[in-house]
């Protein structure tokens, strides 16, 4: 006789013999049933693996982003203590979206090649090399270059990470219609970390010691936890069996899809232009012009305009993309109204409650411009279409802001406000209108 046992992963049948007698012992024939049990066991056992792939992928999105926005409400107290102008503070920011813009044109799809998890790993360093940065290295200048390797980390990650959940959760489930669900949670991960880490600055710079160092010792353990967890992803990408010849990212439509493309493009500038406001100026704004230099309110702004971006995403991920497209466009265009005629009478509530609103149509602007991108190509070329989109978006975060602060150093406030609104509108009728037409 012999006894049939499993081995620890529960997926083969392994047999063990009985106590030696003077036959040789034989297996007893597996019935039909056994036979199947292997087959199914890896199948669960496949999609356990992609499952917890698809939550250590988000929760490594989330960190990233969250660090990119924790200097957000810090860049007061930098400013207070160096002495230098709003324009440095644009001049810093600008160095992440010169990055962020950097790693999309150099390496952003060489995840379609490579894979996606070694990426998503090395993005997860280069962030954990820049908190370091800001805790060794903290004058006007490491900013600059901490900032510029937030942005390599994050533009390496941006596109590779949407794919990837996309990936793991169609395993997963074994469903593809679960991909749709996937671009949600990519989207709300995206803007609600971006949301939480100007939370999370703002706080402790407000009710902790030492508010130049604690939110970046904080971030230092959650990206090693992200590290740890990616490590055991399981890949979604076979690398091809020859040499693929490297070239940088080109902004180059799919064949036939011109149109949809830079009218996707385009209308996720529009959105990030938007962020890139609160991100950076905004937080000197509140303190200049409002008087508001409680640090913790700062980083609640950003938090709430962001927050905004990635709630509506989930609160209206039901409506059609056309709807979607067009409800975000009067939020977005009605919230930033709110916000320049606020600045003009002086109404800080009514400048955060535009900004909210806006938030909310960024949220669902930038979700349909990804989701109708990512739609255009097939699985083997769409890491490298999204990163050509987020290529564009990540300009609209960087361009307009670095034009914001050339413009105060010769400007009022208040004018170059309201000049920046006029731009974000029109281009985001004109793009937005276009992306719903095609949609």
């Amino acid at each position: 006789m012999s006894t049939v046992t499993e081995n620890p992963t529960g997926t083969v049948p392994a047999t063990t013999a009985a106590p030696a007698v003077a036959a040789p012992a034989v297996a007893a024939p597996a019935s039909a049933s056994d036979r199947v049990v292997a087959p199914r066991g890896r199948r669960a056992h496949t999609r356990r693996r992609h499952g917890f792939g698809f939550w250590a992928v988000a929760f490594a999105f989330l960190s990233v982003m969250a660090f990119a926005t924790v200097p957000a409400p810090l860049y007061v107290i930098y400013q207070a203590r160096d002495g230098f102008p709003t324009f440095t503070t644009t001049v810093v920011f600008a160095a992440y979206g010169v990055g962020v813009v950097g790693a999309l044109f150099l390496a952003g799809h060489l995840s379609d090649v490579h894979g996606r998890r070694p990426l998503i790993l090395v993005s997860i360093a280069l962030e954990l090399v820049a908190a370091v940065l800001f805790l060794v290295w903290n004058d006007v200048s490491g900013l600059i270059v901490a900032r510029l390797v937030t942005g390599l980390g994050v533009g390496l990650l941006t596109a590779t990470a949407t794919a990837h959940l996309g990936e793991l959760r169609v395993r997963a489930t074994g469903s593809s219609s679960s991909a749709a669900g996937a671009s949600v949670a990519a989207g709300a991960v995206n803007l609600g970390g971006l949301s939480l880490g100007a939370l999370v600055g703002g706080a402790l710079a407000e009710f902790v010691g030492q508010p130049l160092m604690v939110p970046y010792v904080v971030f230092v353990v959650a990206l090693t936890v992200a590290f740890v967890l990616v490590l055991a992803v399981p890949e979604t990408v076979d690398r091809p069996s020859s040499r693929v010849a490297y070239r940088p990212q080109r902004l180059q439509a799919p064949e036939g899809q011109s149109g949809a493309f830079w009218a996707a493009g385009i209308a996720a500038f529009a959105a990030l232009a938007v962020q890139g406001l609160f991100t950076s100026v905004a937080p000197s704004f509140l303190g200049t012009t409002f008087h508001v230099t409680d640090r913790l309110a700062a980083g609640a702004t950003t938090f709430g305009v962001f927050a905004a971006s990635a709630v509506s995403q989930i609160v209206f991920a039901r409506l059609s993309q056309r709807a979607q497209i067009r409800l975000g466009l009067v939020l977005l265009v009605g919230g930033l109204v709110v916000l320049a005629v606020a600045a003009v009478l002086l109404q800080v509530a009514g400048f955060i409650g535009g900004g909210v609103v806006a938030g909310a149509g960024v949220g669902l602007l930038f979700k349909a411009s990804i989701s109708r991108s990512a739609s255009l190509v097939g699985p083997e070329h769409r890491g490298g279409v999204l990163a050509a989109t987020f290529l564009i978006a990540y300009a609209g975060l960087t361009v307009p802001v670095v034009a914001v602060g050339a413009a105060l150093l010769v400007l009022p406030t208040l004018p170059v406000l309201l000049a920046y609104v006029v731009f974000v509108v029109v281009l985001a009728l004109v793009a937005g209108t276009r992306l719903a037409a095609r949609a």
